[in-house]
């Protein structure tokens, strides 16, 4: 599962969510290993994918949200 299908699915179960939060649950679901050095996802890399993807995402009040 790629990074930004693992914040889709939190998303969906979930809803709005701050980007701590999805960082969080995609950490203990073990939904994403971080491929160069196995650490758990941080927040700053799920608000970096987020903002990669704006055909998926948007970011409203400081929550994360599907398109």
């Amino acid at each position: 599962m790629t990074l930004h299908e693992a914040i889709a699915e939190i998303l969906q179960r979930k809803g709005p969510s701050t980007s701590k939060e999805i960082a969080d649950e995609v950490n203990r679901l073990k939904l994403y290993q971080r491929k160069c050095d196995d650490n758990p996802v941080a927040a700053s890399q799920i608000s970096a994918r987020v903002n990669k993807y704006p055909n998926l995402f948007h970011k409203e009040n400081g929550f994360i949200l599907l398109n």
